[in-house]
Parts: C-alpha cells; structure tokens; sequence
C-alpha cells in the first residue's frame, strides 16, 4: 500500500512520457553544442524546438472564416498606400544597428 507521502510527491509532478530517437551522431553533437550554448539540457532543447515546430505546423493549417463585409474590407486595407506615422519616420532615420 502506498503512503500519502508517496502519493503526494508522484502526484505534485507533472507526469512525463519517453521519446527514444535514432539520429546519426554529427546530428546529436550539433543538438548538445546548441543546447549547450543556450544553457539548456539537450531533452529540454529538443522538446522546445519540437514544440514550436508542431505549433507552426498546426497554425499554419489554421482556417479563418470572416464574412464578405470583413474580408471586403480586409482586402481594401491591404490595397490602401501605406500611410506613414511619426514613429515609422523615427525608425527610418535611426542608423543601422549592424552599422559601427
């Protein structure tokens, strides 16, 4: 029988699966020396890299339904010249960060 000791602590986890992956060793050197120099274990590289691969790929199939008056005026905004504002104007005449 389990104690509630035991019982509180497993269940105060979040609950982690395994993901076992054959890649060839180049490959999970270039992965260890990224994880390294973002300062993160290479799992927790990984999982974050894949998570923002599968969130692009799901937002990338996303649909977006408007009805004919938005999207009528959705095309007419994107048809209309560009209209400059003070801050535009700003970052125009700012110099190039990569220029010494």
């Amino acid at each position: 029988m389990k104690t509630a000791k035991a019982v509180f602590a497993r269940s105060s986890q979040p609950r982690r699966d395994t993901l076992n992956l054959r890649i060839p060793a180049a490959e999970r050197n270039l992965i260890d020396l990224a994880a390294l120099s973002t300062g993160k274990t290479r799992t927790d590289f990984i999982l974050g890299a894949a998570r923002r691969a599968a969130e692009d790929a799901l937002l990338d199939r996303a649909i977006l339904s408007v009805g004919a008056e938005a999207y009528a005026e959705f095309l007419a905004r994107l048809d209309a010249p560009a209209q400059p504002n003070e801050r535009l104007r700003r970052t125009m005449r700012a110099p190039a960060p990569w220029v010494p």
